[in-house]
């Protein structure tokens, strides 16, 4: 082997990153250590959804420090080193402190926007200070506060940031997750899984307002701390293919240089088509990237199956009052608000500070309204807080502006809480599962004769926003697939409450549509007809061999072709006749078939 002291500059190799000639046995691991340095730079400029590998010992010269050994074959000329280029100063973008050349410059911003990714889709903090997930300014310093860390919050954040309150107090930790102990509890698979970041590929399926999200950004906040894994979160709503195809070269990337997985949060996954949940299933089978997706949708039907397959699906279910009262709790808790009934002892003891000119009280009863009428919705119920509580506050002080910097004592009713919502907090998709799911309700109910279980289901869909005439359709079909000939009135009832739904629409034609349901509820019931005529259906579809013939005399015959072939030839005539007829009217091989006892052959 030559002597490294010998290699002419053709046998060296330049390191694209840093533009440092190397020899052919050093450049690989030389390049390994550049890339962490850039992967390290970036996540200090701009700590996003990736918070970058454990930090390496570093192996260049600081400013001051002995200079370290290199290989003979660097170009002292190209410049300074890679710790200086990045380092020296950290106000100053690394890119254009001066000391690179254009060629260079252009190098490492080439190499830096690698582990940036894509901007659209997902979440990154601004350049300067923005809002963090609790209300709170971060600053872009990654050593000023610890990953998960939350500073508390105050009724001034609550009324000076432009900012919903349950974005502001998400949880940060399973701790502080309220609701869905029997998915994630102590004793759970999952939350062993989670504890230990053995975290397998997830659908996340629920209605609004559970907790999916939350879910996903303590994954998220868990990850980052331990350094296990980088997180990106998009939003199904806003995301081409083609940024998903960015994001998962950029695991692919992330695996094989630093052997950290990446964690992949796709918001509202049933947005996207088959085709586009399929650019998942490779690198999720291969284990490229960790998916987590939240839908609202019953993922049977919307989620791809080759998909689901390689997904574990975790059902979350509306939240408890008990749950909603716990979350509500902890947002007075954070913001210093209390509640009247519990403190109204200790009013007089008031922590007059600058975080809090306002002495804010609230009544139990306004708390437990926000916890029943928010549905189970915890963003809904908390939003309804921070409206109750602003809507307040400002009163106050436009009324009495002279005595803005004194304590004044606000108290939030029940009253200003109903208020804010007008009405229960209805979940209802008309295009969803929900909407199956009350129609199949309504159907059972006046199957069973329960008239009110029958009107509530009915509330139930015409308040949430169904489309009448759609209950009207459904209300006919009843009429004679359970009540048939027991009550022969009952499909003109039905008919004539579609036409007058048709002639006056809502919100006039919902009494006409209870008067129906009762009558269809309170009508005696059969299901022969509807048997029989699927005993018909089955008896069609397991016939084997040709269909047996029309027989001859049953055929017509209006041409005296047909005539001489023996069409209508013995046929009776039953008004010709004043008694009953005796004929065959089906085919020779069913004469002896009573459709309405009949049952099909076991195969």
């Amino acid at each position: 082997m030559a002597d490294p002291m010998t290699l002419t500059a053709v046998e060296c190799v330049q390191c694209p990153v840093c533009f440092k000639n190397f020899g052919p046995a050093e450049i690989n691991g030389h390049l390994d250590e550049c890339l962490l340095i850039v992967g390290a730079v970036d996540s200090d400029q701009s700590p996003s959804v990736d918070s970058g590998p454990p930090e390496k010992k570093q192996r260049f010269r600081r400013n001051g420090d002995a200079e370290a050994p290199r290989s003979p074959c660097v170009n002292n000329t190209t410049g300074p080193t890679m710790f200086s280029l990045f380092n020296n100063n950290k106000n100053k973008s690394p890119l254009n402190n001066g000391s690179l050349s254009n060629k260079q410059a252009a190098a490492a911003a080439t190499a830096t926007k690698v582990s940036k990714g894509i901007k659209r889709g997902v979440d990154q903090l601004d350049e300067a200070a923005e809002p963090g997930p609790s209300g709170e300014e971060t600053v872009k310093n990654p050593t000023a506060v610890s990953v998960g860390q939350r500073p508390g919050l105050s009724l001034r954040s609550l009324l000076t940031l432009d900012k919903p309150l349950a974005e502001m107090l998400r949880p940060n930790s399973l701790d502080e997750y309220f609701g869905q102990s029997k998915v994630i509890g102590e004793q759970t698979l999952i939350r062993s899984l989670l504890d230990t970041q053995d975290i397998p590929s997830l659908i996340l399926w629920g209605p609004p307002g559970c907790g999916k999200t939350t879910l996903a950004n303590i994954i998220a906040s868990t990850s980052k701390k331990n350094g296990t894994a980088r997180f990106v979160k998009l939003s199904a709503t806003s995301t081409s293919t083609n940024e998903v195809r960015e994001v998962i070269k950029q695991a692919q990337n992330e695996l094989r240089l630093c052997k950290r997985r990446t964690i992949l949060f796709i918001d509202e996954i049933h947005r996207f088509n088959k085709s586009q949940q399929d650019t998942f299933l490779p690198h999720v089978e291969c284990g490229t990237i960790t998916l987590i997706g939240a839908t609202t949708e019953n993922p049977s039907f919307q989620v791809n199956a080759a998909l689901l397959s390689r997904c574990r699906v975790l059902v979350l279910h509306k939240l408890s009052v008990d749950s909603m009262g716990a979350i509500l709790d902890r947002a007075l808790t954070t913001l210093g608000i209390k509640v009247l009934e519990r403190d109204q002892e200790n009013s007089k003891n008031l922590d007059q500070t600058d975080e809090q000119k306002t002495n804010v009280y609230i009544e139990q009863k306004a708390l437990d309204t926000i916890a029943y009428l928010c549905d189970g919705d915890a963003r809904a119920g908390l939003n309804s807080l921070q409206l109750a509580v602003q809507a307040q506050v400002n009163l106050c002080r436009s009324r009495m502006p002279s005595q803005h910097g004194s304590l004044q004592k606000i108290v939030v009713k029940e009253d200003h809480v109903k208020e804010g919502l007008q009405r229960s907090h209805i979940l209802y998709d008309k295009a969803g599962e929900e909407h199956y799911n009350c129609i199949s309700a309504l159907h059972k109910s006046m199957r069973g004769s329960h008239v009110n279980a029958s009107l509530y289901w009915l509330g139930r869909m015409l308040e949430g926003g169904e489309d009448p005439l759609y209950v009207a359709r459904r209300l006919v079909r009843f009429a004679s697939e359970d009540i048939g000939l027991s009550d022969p009135a009952a499909l003109p009832q039905a008919v004539s409450a579609f036409q007058a739904c048709h002639f006056i629409g809502m919100p006039e034609c919902e009494v006409i549509l209870a008067q129906c349901v009762v009558y269809m509820a309170q009508a005696p019931k059969s299901v022969e007809i509807y048997k029989a005529y699927n005993n018909v259906k089955a008896c069609l579809r397991n016939h084997k061999g040709p269909l047996p013939s029309v027989p001859l005399h049953l055929r017509n015959a209006p041409t005296q072709l047909m005539k001489q072939l023996g069409y209508a030839k013995g046929y009776k005539y039953n008004p010709a006749f004043s008694g009953p007829v005796e004929q065959e009217y089906l085919p020779e091989e069913l004469r002896d078939v009573d459709f309405f006892t009949w049952s099909p052959p076991e195969s």
